[in-house]
């Protein structure tokens, strides 16, 4: 077990941030920890890291307690924050030469380390340049390789494409896959329901600083009962064709607004089939209509009954 967190509880005031939080992160896995802002994740990825101090519980890391001065622990961990945080005065070699440093003494050792995280990053056109001089997303790179420059063997990222352009998202997330193909176990956090569903292989809801629920994709979307969302394009759609809709066999709710008709279904076959003859045989005209299967966010949404990024 890379990680193991045995009922954590941590307090500011009468505020309780972790509420007997327990959890596991096998060796290999992209686990990510998906909830809003507020909900716990960079509260609990700090205590794991020992940066903070809790009121309650238990932590191990690579199957050793975890304590602020466990610097036997902490040179196989790369920490990737939310706070861009690197050397103004540095270029972008030097930061990464700086941090990797921290881990490596040995200098040829090292070179070789910083040129293959520059090369991973894509940041060999600004090795000379400094911070200042770099968009939002090329300072998220830069702050990536200094934290997976001396190849460590769980990686931990918080919120690393928060405003980030597309391209850079993109190269992020790749990146991380890349990490974990190599053989580093990753810890991944973020309210963005998208990225989380793409790259991890495990992931865990929190909410008010408690899990409200863990398993892989496939395992979250089948303990809710939203089956497909079916939205059909329709300038014709009245309350009473909604009422009669709203009767229909495994239907769970239909709502329709601003010439749109969103029909979400119960588990099972046949719903898009069902809703295609009722607009038939109702004589309603319609133009796009597309199917989906649920979400992540579906899945906080009927758990918690907020979406996930209030």
């Amino acid at each position: 077990m890379i990680i193991k967190v045995n009922n954590l509880v941590k307090r500011y005031g009468d505020l309780v941030a972790l509420d007997h939080l327990s959890l596991e992160v096998k060796e290999g896995e992209v686990f990510g920890l998906l909830g809003p802002n507020g909900s716990g994740k960079t509260t609990a990825i700090n205590c794991i890291l020992s940066l903070l101090k809790y009121d309650k519980g238990e932590i191990e890391i690579f199957g050793r307690p975890m304590a602020p001065d466990a610097y036997d622990i902490k040179r196989d961990i790369g920490i990737i924050m939310q706070n861009v945080a690197v050397f103004d005065e540095l270029t972008v070699y030097e930061n990464i030469d700086y941090f990797c440093g921290l881990y490596v003494p040995d200098k040829g050792e090292r070179k070789k380390l910083v040129e293959s995280a520059i090369d991973f990053v894509g940041l060999n056109d600004f090795r000379k340049f400094y911070p200042k001089k770099l968009s939002g997303g090329l300072l998220r790179r830069l702050n990536i390789a200094c934290g997976i420059a001396h190849r460590p063997k769980l990686i931990i990222l918080d919120e690393p494409t928060v405003a980030v352009d597309p391209q850079s998202r993109n190269k992020i997330l790749e990146g991380i896959e890349r990490l974990n193909r190599e053989g580093a176990t990753v810890v991944y956090t973020s309210h963005y329901m998208e990225e989380v569903e793409q790259i991890c292989t495990r992931i865990m809801i929190l909410d008010k600083g408690r899990m409200i629920a863990d398993g892989t994709k496939e395992e979250l979307k089948a303990m809710i009962t939203l089956g497909e969302k079916i939205t059909v394009e329709t300038f014709s759609f009245s309350k009473e064709n909604l009422a009669d809709l709203k009767k229909l066999p495994n239907i769970v709710s239909a709502e329709y607004r601003d010439h749109l008709l969103v029909v979400k279904s119960g588990k099972g076959q046949n719903n898009l089939e069902t809703v295609l003859d009722f607009l038939k045989k109702n004589g309603v005209t319609f133009g796009k209509i597309y199917s989906e299967l649920p979400t992540l966010n579906d899945v906080f949404l009927e758990i918690t009954g907020k979406q996930l990024r209030d």
